[in-house]
């Protein structure tokens, strides 16, 4: 009988589609459980420890290359870490299996949990750091945003290309204090400004949601929240362009290590995502973009969203999981 040959990509497809579904199903469940209970780290451990679980059941020889958890100083997927049954092709793997802690534990909405897959070799690997980060959604010439211009002139840009005034251009951004002169700048020409306390990765995915009301993502985040947004946009569309804030002398080491030739290199979604990749989002607390886990007598249920970049392909999966006892190993 003559073999039958798999190409990558379809054994991408076939192997990831929806077993990477269950990964962050799983993750938001367990964090969910602590919804409302003021305890950070404790719903980050939660998620943390059953992603990994997930992760080691599938049929992958996959390696983490963002990782989580150094900056929140919770238990990590660690940067390096190997993950899967090693039976199937070897795959680079971007998470935050619970995006949002805060509003996981304060039970406010966005959180989520979330990862990347993409083929080996394709993701960026860079330290658990921040990211000065720009985006947009789909359907505007390449060129339209700069990281490197100011704030107020990427909102006029935008506008010109949308064809609308400044007045009608709403951007997002995480509400910190050093983004203040970022948000004067913004207000000044007109536009408005959606503030959020937590969730950047959602942040970025709204710009190309054309119901979210959103149009540009500006500011500090995080670098590894920034590389699974930058997956999602490879799959919906859209631009972006980060570069690495490093800023000390330790981070500066561990990028060189890490094969980061040049630690001021602004990145497209193309240099942070370079193949095939898949995306997943399930809700952990209600947002705009996911519905939380509900807890029923005899059921849970949960809502996902997983992308394929290589078929544009976006699926919404509400899941009913009745076998409860697998969602009580943690």
């Amino acid at each position: 009988m003559a073999s039958i040959t798999v190409q990558p990509h379809l054994v991408l497809e076939r192997v990831l589609t929806i077993e990477i579904v269950r990964v962050t199903e799983r993750a938001a469940v367990s964090a969910a459980r602590l919804r409302g209970h003021g305890k950070d780290k404790a719903s980050d451990q939660a998620a943390v420890d059953a992603m990994r679980r997930e992760l080691n059941n599938l049929p992958i020889d996959g390696t983490v290359v963002i990782g989580e958890g150094e900056m929140d100083e919770a238990p990590m997927l660690f940067i390096g870490e190997k993950v899967g049954n090693k039976s199937g092709p070897k795959v680079d793997i971007a998470v935050d299996p619970l995006e949002g802690t805060t509003l996981c534990a304060k039970n406010m909405p966005g959180a989520i949990a979330t990862l990347a897959m993409a083929d080996a070799g394709t993701l960026l690997h860079a330290p658990d750091c921040y990211m000065d980060k720009i985006a947009i959604g789909p359907g505007y010439p390449k060129g339209t945003i700069d990281l490197d211009a100011p704030a107020d002139e990427n909102i006029l840009r935008l506008a010109k290309a949308k064809g609308v005034k400044p007045s009608e251009i709403t951007a997002i951004l995480l509400d910190r204090p050093r983004h203040a002169d970022m948000i004067a700048a913004i207000r000044k020409v007109g536009a408005a400004v959606s503030l959020i306390s937590d969730g950047d990765v959602a942040g970025v995915i709204h710009c190309a949601e054309p119901k979210t009301g959103i149009d540009i993502y500006l500011g500090i985040g995080g670098a590894p929240e920034g590389v699974l947004a930058a997956a999602a946009l490879r799959c919906i569309g859209g631009q972006m362009q980060t570069r690495l804030i490093i800023d000390t002398e330790e981070l500066h080491e561990r990028t060189i290590k890490m094969g980061i030739k040049d630690p001021r290199k602004k990145y497209d979604i193309e240099d942070m995502v370079k193949g095939d990749c898949l995306f997943a989002a399930t809700g952990v607390t209600t947002g705009a973009m996911l519905r939380g886990v509900m807890f029923g007598k005899d059921m849970i249920e949960t809502e996902t969203v997983v992308m394929r970049s290589v078929t544009g392909t976006v699926r919404k999966i509400v899941a009913e999981h009745r076998q409860l006892e697998k969602f009580h190993l943690d």
